[in-house]
C-alpha cells in the first residue's frame, strides 16, 4: 500500500496524494520552468498593453531621451482600434439591386462586381475603412454601406448611385505627357508656399498625364471571361465587345501597336496592356503575370462596367458621432463595473486563488484587446457585448478549476498533486463548454450578418484566449507556489 516500484510507477501520487521522491524531483524539475513561462507571460502582456495604450511607453520614452539629450528609445507603434458605425457614427444605407435584365447565373458575380466598385468609390470619396455588404434577402437582393464618420451624406448617397464606369484609354505622345507633368508640378510647387491655384490649375492637376480617354468604354463591352493560355496555362482575361464596340477596338489597335492601352474603372486604372498587333472580330485578351485571384476579380470589375446593376436607395439610418461616443463610454462603463465586481466576488470567495486568476484575468483582457487591434476587429456594441461575455466564459473556467482544487485538497492530497489532479478533472468541462461555444460563434458568424457577425467574432475570440488564460496563465501561477511557504496555509487555499 502506498510503495511503488523503481520505473514508470516512480513519480504517480500514493493514494494519500503525496509523491515519492522520484515523484518529487520531477515536480521540482518541472517547477524551474515556472519562472520562464510567467516571465515570458509577463512580457507579452506588456508589450500588448503598450499596443492598446503607447503612451504609457511613450511618456517614458519622452522622459528617458530628454535626459540623455539623444533618441536612443522610439516611440511605440501606433495601432488604432477600429470603431464600428454605431460606435464613431456615421451612416447606414440599404439599397436594393435590378437584376432583371441580369442571368440567374450571374446574380453573384454582378453583385460581388458592384460591391467592389463601390467599396472603391467611397474609400475615393474619403470615408475611412466602409463596410460595404451583399445581402439577399428573399429572392431580393441588397448592398448594405455602413459609412463611419461620413458628414456629407448626400454627397455620399449621389456618389453610390452613379453607375460604374468603364472605359479605354490610349498612351498620350511624349511631348504632351512631359507638358502636363511639368504644368502639374508647377501647380504643386504655388500649393507648398500656399499660394491659391484656380479652377483651371486644379481641373490640369488632376488631369491624367499619361492616357488620353477614347470613344470605347464600357457600354461596348458585351462581357469578360476568366481564360488560360494554351501553352503556358497562365491566366487571362477576353474580352467580347459588341459589333460597334469591335470596330472601334480595331481601330484603336491599329493605331497604338506597341503602346499600352489602359482599363480604367471609375477613372482608377486597373490593367494598362500592350498591344501586340491590330486587333478584329470584337475579341481580345488581356494578358501578363496574373494569378488566378487577380484574373478572376478583373473579370468581376470589367462586368460590373459592362453590366452595370441598377440600385436604388430604399433605407437610409444615420448615427451621429455623439450618439456613438455616449454609447462607447455607457459600454466600456458598464464592463468596468461588471469585471471589478467579478474580480471582488472571486478575490472574496477564493482568497488567494481568486487574487492568481483576477491577475490571469487582467492578462486576458490586455491579450484580446491587443488581438482586435492586429486583425483587425471592427468594434461594435454588439462585438463589445460579445467580449464581455467572453470575460464570464474565462471566470467560469477558473471557478472549476478552483472548485476542482478544494475538492481535491479537503481530500488529504499533497498541493501539487491537488493542483495538477484539479486541473485534469476540470479539463473536460472547460474544453466541452468552449468548443460548444466556439461551434455557435462559427455559426453565427457564417451564416448571420451585420451586428451578430461581430458578437460572434468577438465571443469566439475571447473563448480561445480564456482556454489559454485558465490553462497555461492561472496554473502558471499555482505553480509558483508548489514548495512554498504558502503552500501550507490551508485557509488561503480552501
Amino acid at each position: 500500500m502506498g510503495i511503488f516500484t523503481k520505473g514508470v510507477s516512480e513519480k504517480r501520487p500514493l493514494r494519500d496524494g503525496s509523491l515519492s521522491k522520484g515523484g518529487q524531483a520531477a515536480f521540482r524539475r518541472k517547477n524551474k520552468k515556472v519562472p520562464w513561462t510567467i516571465f515570458i507571460i509577463f512580457v507579452v502582456a506588456l508589450l500588448a498593453a503598450f499596443l492598446n495604450y503607447p503612451i504609457i511607453w511613450d511618456k517614458g520614452v519622452d522622459w528617458i531621451n530628454q535626459r540623455a539629450g539623444l533618441t536612443l528609445l522610439p516611440n511605440f507603434y501606433k495601432l488604432p482600434f477600429k470603431l464600428g458605425l454605431d460606435l464613431q457614427g456615421g451612416t447606414h444605407l440599404v439599397y436594393q439591386a435590378d437584376l432583371s435584365n441580369i442571368k440567374l447565373d450571374d446574380y453573384t458575380d454582378s453583385m460581388q462586381g458592384v460591391r467592389d466598385v463601390i467599396e472603391r468609390r467611397v474609400n475615393l470619396f474619403g470615408v475611412a475603412e466602409p463596410v460595404v455588404q451583399v445581402n439577399k434577402v428573399g429572392s431580393h437582393y441588397r448592398l448594405i454601406v455602413e459609412l463611419a464618420g461620413v458628414k456629407d451624406v448626400s454627397q455620399a448617397i449621389a456618389m453610390i448611385g452613379q453607375t460604374p464606369a468603364l472605359d479605354f484609354r490610349e498612351e498620350r505622345p511624349a511631348i504632351e505627357k512631359e507638358s502636363i507633368l511639368a504644368e502639374q508640378k508647377e501647380i504643386e510647387e504655388k500649393l507648398k508656399q500656399g499660394i491659391t491655384i484656380t479652377p483651371e490649375e486644379e481641373n490640369l492637376l488632376l488631369k491624367d498625364p499619361f492616357f488620353t480617354p477614347t470613344q470605347l468604354t464600357g457600354r461596348y463591352l458585351e462581357g469578360a471571361q476568366l481564360g488560360f493560355d494554351q501553352q503556358t496555362y497562365q491566366s487571362q482575361v477576353n474580352l467580347q465587345f459588341d459589333d460597334e464596340g469591335g470596330k472601334i477596338f480595331e481601330e484603336l489597335t491599329r493605331k497604338n501597336v506597341s503602346k499600352h492601352l489602359a482599363i480604367y474603372l471609375d477613372g482608377v486604372p486597373i490593367s494598362a496592356p500592350v498591344v501586340q498587333g491590330v486587333i478584329s472580330g470584337g475579341n481580345a485578351q488581356i494578358t501578363g503575370d496574373f494569378s488566378l485571384t487577380e484574373a478572376k476579380e478583373l473579370v468581376q470589375r470589367l462586368n460590373a462596367g459592362a453590366l452595370p446593376v441598377p440600385i436604388s436607395l430604399i433605407n437610409q439610418q444615420t448615427v451621429g458621432a455623439s450618439l456613438g461616443h455616449l454609447s462607447l463610454e455607457q459600454s466600456l462603463r458598464a464592463a468596468l463595473w461588471g469585471f471589478l465586481a467579478v474580480l471582488l466576488f472571486i478575490i472574496l470567495y477564493y482568497r488567494l486563488p481568486g487574487l492568481l486568476a483576477s491577475l490571469s484575468l487582467l492578462i486576458y483582457i490586455v491579450l484580446v484587446l491587443a488581438i482586435f487591434k492586429l486583425i483587425p476587429v471592427t468594434l461594435t456594441l454588439a462585438g463589445i457585448a460579445g467580449f464581455i461575455l467572453s470575460i464570464g466564459m474565462a471566470v467560469d473556467a477558473n471557478v472549476l478549476i478552483f472548485e476542482r482544487l478544494k475538492e481535491e485538497l479537503k481530500s488529504g492530497k499533497s498541493f501539487g498533486g491537488s493542483i495538477e489532479e484539479g486541473f485534469r478533472r476540470a479539463w473536460p468541462a472547460i474544453r466541452d463548454g468552449n468548443i460548444s461555444t466556439i461551434i455557435t460563434c462559427l455559426i453565427l458568424f457564417i451564416f448571420a450578418t451585420g451586428l451578430v457577425k461581430g458578437f460572434a467574432l468577438t465571443l469566439g475570440i475571447g473563448v480561445l484566449v480564456s482556454m489559454f488564460s485558465a490553462i497555461i496563465v492561472t496554473r502558471s501561477f499555482l505553480r509558483w507556489f508548489i514548495g512554498g511557504r504558502l503552500e501550507n496555509w490551508q485557509r488561503i487555499w480552501r
